[in-house]
C-alpha cells in the first residue's frame, strides 16, 4: 500500500482555483447572512440559545448551511465531466434534507423524528435515481447479501440517515461539526486520489472548500453556526461521498470510511445506548455529549464559556484527526482498519467513562465547597 497525498504531484499555479472560488463565495455568503441578521431579528431566534444542549448565550444566526449548501449547488457546475450528471442528481436529492432542516432553523416547529424521515427520504431518492447503494461491509457472510436489494437498502439507509443525524449531535461547540466534516473531506479526497478517483477527489476537495469558507467565521469567535440545515447536509453528503468511493473502488475497505467518520458515528451510538440506559427517548436531547462534559470540566476549572466554547473543540482535535488519519492510511487494509475500529471504539467508550466519574466527582466537591463558604460567612443574627 503506498500513500499518495494528491497535493504533493499538483504543479499548475493555478490547479485549484475552483475549490479557492467555492471557498470565498462560502465566505461571503456566511458574512452576508451575519450582516442580514442584524437587520432581520428573525434569523437569529432567542429559543435556540434556552435550550437544552445550548452552548452558547448570544442569539446567533443558525444558517451556515445556507452557505455550504448554496456552494454545493454552484459546485455541480464544477465537477468533473465523469461525475457531473450523478453528482447533480444527489445533490438535488439532498435539497430535501437541507429545507428541512432550514425550516427547523427558521421556526423550531420540525420535531427530530422528521428530520430523521427526511434524511431517510433523501438517500432513498439517491439509491432510486442512481441505482446505487453500500455494496459491501467489510463483514463476512454480510458482504455476500449486500447485493440484494432488501439487505443493502436498509443497511445504506440507516447509516445515511444515522451519520447526517451524527453530524447534527456534534455541532454543540463553535468549529467541532465544521472541522470535523473538513478533515473528513481531506481524508476522503487523499483516498479517493489513492483509489484512481479523480473525480471523487476533486468533489470532496470542493467540499472541504465550502466547510473552510464558513469555518473562518464560525472559529473560534462563533459568529455564525451550521444550524441544523448545515449539520444534517454535511453529514449526509460525507456519509454517500465515503460510500461512492467504496462503490467505485473494490479496494477501499468500508472500515476506512468508518475510521474517517469515527468521531460522529461513535457519539451517535454512545448517545444511543446512554439515553436508552435512562429509559428515554434515543432523541430526546441532553447535556451529556462528550463536547459538553469537556467544556464543563474547562467551566468548573474557571473558564469562562467564550473561552471553553472553542478551546473544547481544540482539545478534542487529535481524537478527530487520528482516526481520519488511520482510515487514510489503511484505505485498502481491511485488518489493520477494522482492528484500529475496535480500539479506538473501546478507548472513546473507556475515555467517556472515566470522564464523567471525573467531572461529576469535581462538580460534587465544588458544592460541597460553595456550601461550607456560604454557612462561613453567614451572617449571626
Amino acid at each position: 500500500m503506498l500513500l499518495h497525498i494528491p497535493y504533493l504531484h499538483m504543479t499548475a499555479p493555478g490547479a485549484y482555483w475552483k475549490e479557492a472560488s467555492l471557498g470565498i463565495a462560502s465566505f461571503l455568503i456566511c458574512a452576508a447572512i451575519i450582516w442580514l441578521a442584524r437587520k432581520m431579528p428573525f434569523l437569529t431566534p432567542q429559543r435556540h440559545a434556552t435550550a437544552v444542549q445550548a452552548a452558547h448565550v448570544a442569539p446567533t444566526p443558525r444558517l451556515g448551511g445556507v452557505a455550504i449548501f448554496a456552494v454545493l449547488a454552484l459546485s455541480t457546475l464544477l465537477s468533473r465531466a465523469v461525475v457531473s450528471e450523478p453528482y447533480k442528481i444527489f445533490i438535488m436529492a439532498t435539497s430535501i434534507l437541507f429545507f428541512v432542516g432550514l425550516v427547523e432553523d427558521l421556526t423550531g416547529k420540525v420535531p427530530p423524528r422528521l428530520r430523521l424521515l427526511a434524511a431517510l427520504l433523501s438517500s432513498l431518492l439517491v439509491i432510486i435515481s442512481l441505482g446505487l447503494w453500500l455494496p459491501r461491509a467489510g463483514i463476512p457472510g454480510l458482504d455476500g447479501l449486500m447485493g440484494n436489494w432488501w439487505v443493502g437498502v436498509p443497511i445504506t439507509l440507516m447509516l445515511t440517515a444515522g451519520i447526517a443525524n451524527g453530524f447534527n449531535l456534534i455541532d454543540g461547540v463553535n468549529g467541532l461539526a465544521a472541522m470535523t466534516a473538513l478533515i473528513a473531506a481531506l481524508s476522503f479526497s487523499i483516498i479517493s486520489h489513492n483509489a484512481g478517483l479523480l473525480g471523487l477527489s476533486h468533489i470532496n476537495l470542493m467540499l472541504a472548500a465550502s466547510v473552510f469558507g464558513f469555518l473562518v467565521l464560525n472559529f473560534p469567535a462563533g459568529k455564525i453556526f451550521l444550524g441544523d440545515c448545515g449539520a444534517y447536509v454535511l453529514g449526509f453528503v460525507l456519509s454517500w461521498l465515503g460510500i461512492g468511493i467504496v462503490i467505485n473502488n473494490a479496494a477501499v475497505t468500508p472500515w476506512a470510511i468508518l475510521l474517517v467518520l469515527f468521531w460522529p458515528v461513535a457519539d451517535t451510538m454512545l448517545a444511543i445506548y446512554r439515553r436508552a440506559s435512562r429509559r428515554r427517548s434515543a432523541m430526546a436531547p441532553d447535556r451529556l455529549h462528550v463536547h459538553q462534559l469537556v467544556m464543563r470540566a474547562l467551566e468548573l476549572c474557571g473558564c469562562r464559556r467564550s473561552v471553553a466554547n472553542p478551546l473544547t473543540t481544540l482539545i478534542l482535535m487529535p481524537f478527530i484527526v487520528v482516526p481520519a488519519s488511520l482510515g487514510v492510511v489503511f484505505w485498502d487494509e481491511p485488518l489493520r482498519a477494522f482492528l484500529s475500529v475496535v480500539f479506538l471504539g473501546i478507548g472513546f467508550a473507556l475515555a467517556y467513562r472515566i470522564a464523567f466519574k471525573l467531572v461529576w466527582k469535581y462538580r460534587a466537591k465544588l458544592k460541597r465547597m460553595n456550601r461550607a463558604n456560604s454557612a462561613t460567612h453567614r451572617p449571626r443574627r
